[in-house]
This record gives C-alpha cells, sequence and structure tokens, in this order.
C-alpha cells in the first residue's frame, strides 16, 4: 500500500494563549482533490503553513509524499506547492524571471520550456514580459499559481485562491486545476466559496478552533447532514412560526426538511392552519446548509 500524500498526525500548535491547533489527524490520499474548509481562526493557514516548512509544530507530524517536513525538509518541500493566500510578490522583476529565480530556488536549470507551459495554461504568455508591480490582482494571484507549479510539485495546496479574482478567470484557473488532478497532482484546497469545494472535492475535512470536526466524501456529508428547504411567502407569515418555520424578510418563512416525504405533510399543516401561499420555492441540499449545520454541531 503507497503512502498517502499527506500525513498528518497528532498535530498541535500554539500561539501564547491561542490554540491553533489541537491535535489534528488528516490523511490525504495521492490523486484526491480534497477540501479543507472551515471559518475564520480555524487553524486552515496554520495547518498549511506547518506543512510547508513556514511554522514548526509543537508536537505531532507531517510529512509530505513520505518526507517528513522537519527532519527530512528539502525533499518534503521539493514535493510540495503552496499558493498562498497573500499576493506576496517581488515588484521589480518581471512574470518570467520571477518564475526562473522560483525555479533556481529548486535547483532548476533551463526550466523554460515548462515555464511556457505554464503561462500558457495559465493564460499569462501576453504579461511574460510584464513587471508584476504592472499585473492586476487576479493575474497576480495566476502568477503566485504559477510559482507554486514551476518545480513539478506533486502535491499543490492552493490556499484561498480565486479571492478577488473575477469570474472569467476563475472558471480558466479552474479548468487548469482539474487538468492537473487529472493528471495524477494531488490537490488541496481551501475555499471560502462552498459552491467551489462542492463542485471540485471528492473529500472534505472541515476544521473548527484547531480540530477537525467532519471528514467525508462530499456526497457522503450532503447526505448526512444537508438538508432540504421549502420557502413560502404567506399573506399571513405570523401562522408559519407557530408551525416551526424560521421567518425572514418579506414575508417568506423557512421550513426544514429532512426529505422530499416531508414536504406534502408540511404544505398540509399549513392548510390547515390557514395560511394562503403567494409564493414558493424549494432548495437543494448544498454544502453551504452542511457547513452552518456542522459549525454549529461543533
Amino acid at each position: 500500500m503507497s503512502l498517502p500524500a499527506i500525513r498528518i498526525a497528532s498535530v498541535t500548535k500554539r500561539y501564547g494563549s491561542v490554540q491553533a491547533l489541537a491535535g489534528v489527524d488528516l490523511d490525504v490520499d495521492r490523486g484526491e482533490f480534497f477540501g479543507l474548509l472551515g471559518p475564520n481562526g480555524a487553524g486552515k493557514t496554520t495547518l498549511i503553513s506547518s506543512l510547508s516548512g513556514l511554522v514548526r509544530a509543537d508536537s505531532g507530524t507531517l510529512e509530505v509524499m513520505g518526507h517528513d517536513v522537519v527532519s527530512d525538509y528539502r525533499n518534503a518541500r521539493r514535493k510540495l506547492g503552496v499558493v498562498p493566500q497573500e499576493l506576496v510578490f517581488d515588484p521589480f522583476f518581471t512574470v518570467r524571471e520571477l518564475l526562473r529565480i522560483q525555479s533556481g530556488y529548486f535547483g532548476i536549470r533551463h526550466n523554460d520550456d515548462w515555464i511556457d507551459e505554464i503561462l500558457a495554461s495559465l493564460d499569462l504568455t501576453a504579461k511574460a514580459g510584464a513587471n508584476m508591480r504592472m499585473l492586476s490582482g487576479g493575474m497576480k494571484r495566476r502568477v503566485l499559481v504559477a510559482q507554486a507549479l514551476v518545480h513539478r510539485p506533486p502535491v499543490i495546496v492552493l490556499d484561498e485562491p480565486t479571492a478577488g479574482v473575477d469570474v472569467e478567470l476563475r472558471q480558466g484557473l479552474w479548468q487548469f486545476i482539474r487538468k492537473l488532478n487529472r493528471d495524477g497532482h494531488t490537490i488541496v484546497l481551501t475555499t471560502h466559496y462552498l459552491e467551489e469545494a462542492e463542485a471540485l472535492c471528492g473529500r472534505i475535512a472541515m476544521l473548527k478552533a484547531g480540530r477537525v470536526v467532519a471528514l467525508d466524501t462530499t456526497d457522503n456529508l450532503l447526505r448526512r447532514f444537508a438538508t432540504h428547504s421549502l420557502r413560502v411567502r404567506l399573506e399571513r407569515p405570523e401562522i408559519a412560526s407557530g408551525l416551526g418555520a424560521a421567518l425572514a424578510e418579506g414575508g417568506w418563512a423557512e421550513f426544514a426538511l429532512d426529505t422530499y416525504d416531508e414536504l406534502e405533510p408540511t404544505l398540509a399543516r399549513l392548510r390547515e392552519a390557514g395560511g394562503r401561499i403567494v409564493e414558493m420555492q424549494l432548495g437543494e441540499a448544498d454544502l453551504e446548509r452542511v457547513f452552518v449545520e456542522v459549525m454549529h454541531r461543533a
């Protein structure tokens, strides 16, 4: 049995009185498209920083493709490409110069063929000679992706890669990342766009206060936690509150349904209570509902 792409065992990290990581256990298999979700302050970035060697965990083990990130740092780092959340770049170099310098950090020379392929895949060819400070925020973020890929790592971690990126750039980026995953790269994604995680990730871990509070396939999480919703706008909204609905603005009331079998009995209770429906919407289960429910239970 092959080693996992990423192995995280009993990892803790404290900053003063703040427990950023409180014993995280997590394996990511080779070739997975894995989602790491959680609210701000959950420990996602600390975990990624520990994995990439920017932060030293207080205890526990972190490995990339079987290489310990502390005792075998050089080999672990060669196997990992990280796209950071912050737009960090050197303003004095062009895009191509920056990628050549990044190649040099890993001892790679004469890498222009691969750099050209990355630039073309990320629609950056026309910007290859442009100075970094002249690029838009979305283009700078694409360059960060290119930097993470320049040494051909088998494991790629994307920390909020589409923050501040417009829809067209976002679609192009995901098309490229999907191709990398199909080609065998392991992808780990953190994002606040939960619809992205739902569409892309085969398996998801949810963190809260430095702990893993949910870990399963995306399909299983949707089946286990998500509820469907019936939203109705009534002539007399107060009727719905007596039937267990949550009231919203504009006269809308929302009923949580575990299955569609509950739809007709709910409508029947509304009719018996004298509720006249002006408008009705039926909502599907989605990852956002799962996330809210998991965080609430945790």
